[in-house]
């Protein structure tokens, strides 16, 4: 039975912060919402098994001494539009008391009526800062956010690998999402926040008082829940702040930076990195130019590295469009990203090596002559591998490059380099391919290359012809030792 309000929290240890300073304000997120700034510098948030637990006294945590000492003793509160506006004030902060009251959701049948009164609240609360009815005092201020802390600061339970042990990624993407149980009331107060946030009422200079470094931190750490309604807000609420809160904006960029880290080269395991990258993809498209080292030093030792994990299918979409963010901003990043691409090529993981030349493409299309020459020949090797791969949606992607006008005219202007390089592999696909479809992909890319230059191409099919002989004449006498060696082995017998 739940007799008092919790006034411990526990936090993940975080790892060593990396600086860096970058951005400005954001547009908005597609079909988002505003912006604002909380703080809490007592309540801590702990992912029960995925971190180091740190337990910290938070008495600050808690609305005031005032607050009823049990859930039995919770009663309803009236109106704000049935109490005259002198007293809502104070209203307003008997309502912050109820609602930091924590139930066990996983009951249901427990404490029906409590639990109604408190959601009732959360309605009341969310309608008053969202109409603007009244100014909120600032120790009214102060007091909710601590009640948002206290709600929405908590350990977050085992990650679904945790419980079963799997390490199958792609069993993990194709599982039920888990569902926060306390939703119902989670979402309300996720929803006060937002509008506190966003409210026009909400004066920056005194709500950054209240949200802080300290809670900024614990927003960025709850992105690891596992309930995608949670991250919606979450992404929602952390792109609200860093658009109004400017103080804030190197902290966050650095807070999400330290996450990519840990992702990358120690748990290759986190909900929420889809959600950030999305945050990212705005707060990269508001970068003024020139843009600041510390934005390239961001792209090479975070964006471009988050190709490297196995789950990256679950957030490629978002890390794509951070990446050609960048190469639109400066053009002369296209040979940087081009390189990072080809150094994380997958290997074995055909699903994943599908992404990377679709990605590829995307930059392809922002890159300009003088980077393209930079990179060409190490990236028409890989091509060529990918040209002749067993995998047929890997040769028939590689191939629908050349449907790319941009891409085309590219390739047009060095063609010398280009299609020696890969005239091989065309020939090779023609052939010897066992799918219909990628060889008559691979005749319309010849031809192509006919139409293009023809004298070139009679060369490059003289040379493959040259060569073909060659290595013909090598496996005949290849053929010829080996049989002289079984004669000598006989007569030696």
């Amino acid at each position: 039975m739940l007799n008092k309000i919790i006034k411990r929290g526990h936090k993940k240890v975080p790892k060593s912060e990396v600086s860096l300073d970058y951005g400005h304000a954001p547009p908005l997120l597609p079909g988002g919402r505003n912006s604002g700034n909380v703080s809490t510098s007592d309540v801590v948030v702990n992912h029960a098994s995925r971190g180091s637990i740190v337990t910290t006294n938070s008495p600050s945590v808690m609305a005031s001494s005032a607050v009823p000492a049990a859930p039995g003793s919770i009663e309803n509160l009236p109106l704000f539009r049935d109490v005259p506006i002198s007293e809502r004030q104070v209203l307003f902060f008997k309502k912050l008391q109820i609602c930091c009251f924590q139930f066990d959701f996983t009951d249901t049948m427990k404490y029906v009526r409590e639990k109604e009164i408190k959601r009732q609240a959360l309605v009341e609360l969310v309608d008053y800062v969202q109409s603007g009815a009244g100014k909120i005092s600032e120790n009214n201020q102060e007091e909710m956010v601590k009640m948002i802390s206290v709600n929405i600061f908590r350990c977050l339970p085992p990650a679904s690998h945790e419980n079963t042990g799997s390490e199958n990624v792609e069993q993990q993407e194709e599982d039920e999402p888990y569902l926060e149980p306390s939703w119902p009331h989670l979402q309300l107060v996720y929803e006060l926040l937002l509008r506190y946030v966003v409210s026009s009422d909400t004066d920056t200079k005194v709500a950054k008082r209240f949200i802080d470094h300290s809670f900024v931190l614990k927003l960025l750490d709850l992105f690891d829940s596992e309930d995608p309604r949670e991250r919606e807000y979450l992404k929602t609420i952390l792109h609200r702040v860093y658009g109004k809160f400017m103080v804030h904006r190197p902290f966050i960029r650095k807070g999400i930076n330290n996450i990519f880290y840990r992702f990358i080269y120690e748990t290759e395991r986190h909900s929420g990195i889809g959600e950030l990258l999305e945050i990212l993809g705005s707060i990269i498209n508001g970068f003024a130019l020139p843009m600041k080292e510390e934005h390239k030093l961001f792209l090479v030792r975070a964006l471009i590295p988050l190709h490297k994990p196995k789950p990256v299918a679950m957030y490629h979409q978002q890390l794509s469009y951070c990446i050609v963010q960048f190469v639109e901003k400066d053009y002369k990043l296209a040979d940087t990203v081009i390189r990072g691409l080809l150094k994380y090529w997958p290997v074995t993981n055909c699903q994943k090596e599908v992404l990377f030349l679709q990605e590829l493409e995307e930059v392809l299309e922002t890159t300009q002559a003088a980077e393209f020459q930079r990179c060409m020949v190490p990236l028409f090797r890989q091509i060529a591998r990918c040209l002749n791969s067993p995998h047929f949606q890997v040769a028939e992607r590689a191939l629908f490059l050349w449907n790319n006008e941009h891409v085309v005219g590219l390739i047009a202007q060095n063609r010398n380099v280009v299609l020696p390089i890969i005239f091989d592999a065309l020939q090779k696909n023609i052939d010897n391919h066992w799918n219909q479809a990628i060889h008559g992909l691979t005749v319309n890319v010849r031809k192509i290359f006919m139409e293009m230059d023809a004298d070139l191409f009679d060369e490059c099919q003289r040379q493959y012809s040259e060569k073909a002989a060659r290595a013909t004449e090598l496996e005949e006498q290849r053929e010829l030792r080996w049989q002289r060696l079984a004669a000598a082995a006989i007569q030696g017998c």
